[in-house]
């Protein structure tokens, strides 16, 4: 089972690099543990140049179908909407951020890919050495436990990609050393049918005990997302996050529709370099920014797309070292550039005493307020 390029992880960013590939004539295998795709998984806002990218291969117009399209954001305290920003001016054929649950973004990309070639994916398959002998790499793998067919076996390809997510063992593996931070903040989020007359728009409630978010889904369901102060409980269930949303928003959703319920701690990590000889990181696997903004899983989709001509260069016999350096260097300025702005989004958020949380909500409006100050931010918020 060889391939031109083989694709460590089978999620977002690994099935759109292999749909990239295909569509240039390179042969790709996609290795993935998971035999089954998981529908809790947190990542929903798709952001105008990954849309652009996606476009590239395809898939775009069947994700903005299906999805919703958010156009503007509002900023809420206390009831009061104390300033809005409108995604018109940011993008000429996408001028919105785009809410779609990541487990059927995943299942139109693995479309794409399975309709390119049928046997391009590989699930059960759990990576367990990889060799680099400097004029290939051999992937050693095995079945993962309870698979019902035997996935084990070894592969060789020119090319690595490693896509297997924030807690990458091939990082480790690869030899490449990263850096991390962890945040004193923590979530508690689910998804609910809506209760609200906001529509498409999304909102943020700047409350005195920490912000809710509040994102718009396909089928009229709502995402909640509440700041704590502490880790969610293990035990944590549907009614508890109902009881939070209600007290710092008014709102009130509905437990017994609830079909998603998660908690996270932020943390971030930053891999040092992205290339180790024939192997390149992607997503997460280099770059695990918060969630907090929604820009990880684009920022994964932009590497691959600006890593798919480097890699057909490579193929064709060129030489690549300076282009790789290149690469690595823009796509890991990228992400610093996503981390402070997550931090940013995560500081306006904490909780205040009343007369700082008042400043606060005050300046956030007066600079909504002021329409370049607006197009910029709303630039920043969605990756321009």
């Amino acid at each position: 089972m060889d391939a031109d390029v083989l694709i460590a992880g089978g999620g977002p960013v690994g099935l759109y690099l292999a749909a990239a590939l295909l569509q240039e004539g390179v042969s790709v295998k996609v290795l993935e543990q998971r035999r089954c795709r998981n529908r809790h998984s947190r990542a929903i806002g798709i952001h105008p140049p990954a849309l652009e990218a996606l476009a590239g291969i395809d898939v775009a117009a069947g994700m903005v179908q299906e999805g919703v399209r958010i156009r503007a954001g509002m900023a809420v305290s206390g009831g009061r909407t104390v300033g809005t920003m409108a995604f018109d001016e940011v993008s000429s054929e996408f001028p919105f951020v785009l809410a779609l649950p990541q487990f059927r973004t995943e299942e139109l990309l693995e479309e794409r890919v399975r309709a390119l070639d049928p046997g391009a994916v590989i699930r059960g398959a759990h990576v367990t050495g990889v060799t680099d002998d400097g004029g290939g790499v051999t992937v050693a793998f095995g079945s993962v436990a309870g698979a019902g067919q035997d996935s084990s076996g070894s592969a060789r390809a020119a090319l690595l990609a490693v896509a297997d997510g924030a807690r990458s063992g091939l990082r480790d593996a690869l030899g490449i050393p990263a850096s991390g931070r962890t945040y004193p903040d923590h979530y508690l989020m689910g998804d609910f049918d809506d209760c609200t007359d906001y529509g498409d728009k999304a909102v943020l409630f700047l409350e005195p005990e920490g912000i809710v978010e509040s994102f718009p889904l396909p089928g009229g369901v709502r995402r909640w997302v509440v700041r704590l102060e502490r880790p969610a409980p293990p035990a944590a269930v549907a009614d508890d996050l109902v009881h939070l949303v209600r007290r710092r928003t008014g709102f009130l959703p509905d437990a017994a529709t609830n079909t998603m319920l998660s908690s996270f701690s932020v943390r971030s990590t930053l891999a040092r370099r992205m290339v180790a000889g024939r192997a390149v990181l992607l997503g997460d696997a280099a770059h695990e920014v918060s969630p907090i903004g929604g820009q990880g899983m684009n920022l994964g989709w932009l590497d691959a797309s600006e890593l798919v001509p480097v890699i057909c260069a490579a193929l064709e016999g060129r030489p690549v070292g300076r282009q790789l350096r290149e690469f690595g260097k823009r796509r890991m300025q990228a992400a610093v550039l996503a981390r402070r702005q997550a931090e940013v989004n995560m500081m306006l958020g904490r909780p205040l005493p009343a007369p700082l949380l008042a400043v606060r909500t005050a300046a956030i409006g007066a600079a909504a307020a002021l329409p370049a100050v607006n197009r910029w931010a709303a630039r920043r918020f969605t990756m321009h």
